[in-house]
């Protein structure tokens, strides 16, 4: 029987001889997070001497599927997340013998609400949102739960308008989708006190509640295409749209951001922490495949170098929201240093 160094040491030389048939980096994951990947690769790609990394858009669930799923030229290297990996997909990996993960917080990003320029402004607050799409919600007798019927927007609020309510967003595997949940469904649904309540009595029970989203076509997944969702908007004033600030801030001719809680979804705004529905974006990268695959260290370089993701790099040009300074300096380190890994 083969001692772990023996397994561990014909597993590098079988990655190694696999990967010499894969001369390009292979990143995977977050619709939010592809725009800032696919300016880096392309930058990589005209000025390092390496083949421009290959990314593709499958959502943070999709893409830590695939990246946990093993070591070799099959699997990839990189994968986005519009947020942080969760311990079950750790555990995944580790069972599938992806031991060695290097986590970089890239930015920030706001979740927006957004509809086309032709329509009427909207002014939400988080509580109008979870009201709007819940799945349960108060019945208005005592602390009872029922089916939520509201059809417009001034069912769910007298001062919104008579316009049917259509919100077209990212399925469940999608990074954006679970922070959307968190941040503005929760946010709105634990303004509701009976149900704030209940966190501390059952936590299953008040995220079931205050995370699940009606199914009764209010809600439309358009899939992991925020693009599709702009032309979707530009199409059909009537519709809302979830997804990141960065296609927002790309396609400001055509749609415009909702007002959540009083505060508009700007770059000032979400950099600050005073707009109410943002997040942290990270990418994980597999420490196996640096120095096997060609060009990896190189590439994290690219995309921690102050040119990039600074406070004037390259990445804010397409909505990044970069980190504090000394934060922006611990990740870079973190990805230099191949020895920091989860």
């Amino acid at each position: 029987m083969k001692t772990r160094t023996a397994l561990a040491a014909f597993a590098a030389v079988t990655l190694s001889t696999a990967v010499q048939a894969r001369d390009y980096i292979s990143i995977v994951g977050s619709s939010t997070v592809y725009p800032f990947a696919t300016t880096v690769a392309e930058q990589f790609g005209k000025s390092s001497g390496f083949k421009t990394p290959k990314v593709e858009s499958t959502g943070s669930g999709g893409g830590l599927k695939l990246f946990c799923a093993g070591v070799g030229v099959q699997h990839p290297d990189i994968t986005n997340a519009s947020r942080r990996i969760k311990q079950s997909e750790v555990d995944r990996c580790a069972r599938n013998g992806v031991t060695g993960i290097i986590e970089v917080k890239v930015g920030y990003d706001g979740i927006v609400i957004a509809n086309a320029r032709s329509a009427q402004r909207l002014s939400l607050t988080r509580k109008d949102v979870f009201l709007a799409l819940a799945e349960q919600v108060p019945t208005g007798v005592g602390n009872e739960l029922g089916a939520n019927e509201s059809k417009t927007w001034r069912d769910v609020n007298a001062s919104l308008p008579a316009v049917k309510i259509e919100v077209l967003g990212p399925p469940p595997t999608s990074g954006t989708r679970d922070a959307f949940a968190e941040l503005a469904l929760e946010g709105g649904c634990k303004q509701i006190g009976f149900i704030e309540k209940m966190k501390k009595q059952d936590e299953k029970k008040y995220k079931r509640i205050c995370h699940s989203v009606r199914e009764d076509g209010a809600y439309v997944e358009v899939g992991e295409n925020d693009n599709l969702i702009v032309q979707k908007l530009a199409a059909n004033k009537d519709a809302v749209g979830v997804f990141g600030f960065s296609f927002l801030d790309q396609n400001a001719d055509k749609v415009q951001g909702s007002i959540i809680d009083g505060v508009e979804p700007s770059f000032d705004n979400i950099a600050d922490g005073k707009y109410p529905v943002s997040r942290p974006l990270y990418f994980y990268v597999k420490k196996a495949h640096i120095g096997v695959v060609p060009g990896i260290q190189e590439f994290l370089t690219e995309f921690t170098a102050e040119k990039a993701w600074g406070s004037d790099g390259y990445l804010t040009d397409k909505g990044l929201i970069p980190m504090p300074d000394e934060e922006r300096e611990a990740f870079a380190a973190a990805a230099n240093n191949t020895n920091l890994t989860m």
